[in-house]
């Protein structure tokens, strides 16, 4: 069905700009963008997440289990004292590198997320009420 509508120039030059970057004609990058608004705003306002956006927040939301969390604050508090053994100490390595790479693959799906929803990760952190951790 046929819809007119008037658009500001401003707007008509960004929906240009932004079909180009996508790669699609501008009609067919708004009935994809209006498309995709309807398909996330279900009745009563409540967001509905595709399976791309379900994937990132899961993998995002993925830790250490609290157990593994408590043996790394005890082995860092053992390190603070001096009193860490050598496979307490190899233990706290292996610890911190499972952060590490959890980390890592937390903020690449961010990242990601970020760009599927196109914003800024600051943005995106701020939305998802994430912060930077402390340092250890």
């Amino acid at each position: 069905m046929p819809v007119t509508i008037d658009l500001t120039p401003e707007l008509a030059a960004q929906l240009h700009e932004a079909a180009a970057h996508e790669g699609l004609e501008t009609h067919a990058y708004i009935v994809h963008t209006l498309a995709e608004h309807m398909r996330q705003a279900q009745p009563g306002g409540v967001p509905c997440l595709n399976e791309t956006e379900t994937r990132l927040l899961e993998q995002i939301n993925t830790g250490l289990p609290q157990e593994a969390w408590q043996r790394y604050h005890a082995l860092l508090a053992k390190r603070r004292d001096e009193r860490l053994t050598p496979e307490e100490h190899a233990a706290l390595i292996a610890l911190s590198d499972q952060i590490e790479e959890l980390n890592a693959r937390r903020l690449e799906s961010l990242v990601a997320l970020a760009r599927l929803r196109h914003t800024s990760l600051e943005a995106l952190m701020q939305q998802l009420g994430l912060q930077t951790p402390p340092y250890v």
